[in-house]
């Protein structure tokens, strides 16, 4: 038998969750032990630490927001760059990334522990919208990155459009209801003074940027709303529009847990801002800023 207890092995002889012995570890309040990253906690130690305390569960009193056990599941608007790093990081973070509305419900029922969202408001991203949601919650919004959005062209397209108001008669590749990029393309048509009257949008919708940029390169569609880093992938024309900013709306307490400092450990690397730059498209210098905390 190891001298150490692990996370798990502690969390059952406690009859706690695993975050719960992250929380004591993080306090100082139990004997731990940090080996290349991992955390063991003595056996004598925890053993004379349980002589001295009681840890007295209350069943019939809720949990706080707090001690929410969320899936360890990021959801939202689609990112290339994010998909990248969730999987690169190791985080062990799930990516569902099904479109920033969808993301945004997701965290409020605590589906998740991050949501990526690109919600276009007047002067600006994301903010209004998280303080209505989340005021009261411990929820934080960092910057993730500065995307180019614009028109994606199919290849060979001969009349080659330079705005939304040249689109007009050109198969419309559109994305999913739910998605950020669907928010944007009415405030760029109001801006134009056009509604989705104006423009001939195909029947089949695509969830996510890279399947966008996927069917107009199988042409299926003459024209879409895409990131450049998708229309680079597959080699298409791009006609930037607006850059939009991509935020991530992270539970608090997960941001501090292994799993989301992984991440962030990944994007301070040089591996990370040569992923950026090889995709194309993207501004990553304010990546960390918070632009709301919530209670």
């Amino acid at each position: 038998m190891s001298e150490f207890y692990t996370t798990r092995e502690l969390a059952a002889l406690l009859r706690v969750k695993e975050r719960k012995v992250y929380d004591l570890a993080a306090s100082g309040e139990i004997p731990v032990r940090r080996v290349t990253g991992k955390l063991l906690f003595p056996r004598e130690e925890i053993g004379q630490w349980l002589d001295a305390n009681t840890l007295v569960a209350s069943p019939a009193v809720p949990p706080s927001a707090s001690e929410v056990e969320r899936p360890l599941v990021a959801v939202g608007g689609h990112d290339p760059l994010l998909e990248w790093a969730l999987r690169e990081s190791g985080s062990g973070i799930a990516g569902f990334l099904d479109g920033a509305l969808d993301g945004l419900k997701r965290a409020e029922a605590d589906q998740c522990v991050v949501a990526g969202l690109h919600i276009p408001e007047e002067g600006g991203w994301n903010v209004a919208t998280v303080q209505a949601k989340f005021a009261q919650k411990s929820w934080v919004l960092i910057e993730w990155a500065r995307r180019r959005r614009g028109l994606i062209l199919r290849p060979g397209l001969l009349n080659r459009p330079k705005n939304l108001r040249s689109v007009r008669g050109l198969k419309f590749q559109a994305r999913q209801a739910a998605s950020g990029s669907e928010l944007v393309l009415d405030r760029l048509l109001a801006a134009e003074k056009m509604t989705r009257a104006d423009l001939h949008t195909i029947a089949a919708v695509e969830r996510s940027e890279m399947d966008l940029a996927m069917s107009l390169a199988q042409g299926n569609a003459d024209v879409g709303l895409g990131i450049e880093s998708a229309a680079r992938q597959f080699q298409l024309d791009f006609v930037p529009l607006i850059e939009e900013r991509f935020d991530l709306l992270v539970c608090r307490k997960a941001y501090f847990d292994p799993p989301f400092q992984k991440l962030i450990a990944l994007c301070r690397s040089d591996r990370f801002l040569a992923r950026a730059n090889a995709l194309g498209g993207y501004d990553v210098s304010a990546l960390g800023t918070v632009h709301f905390n919530g209670a």
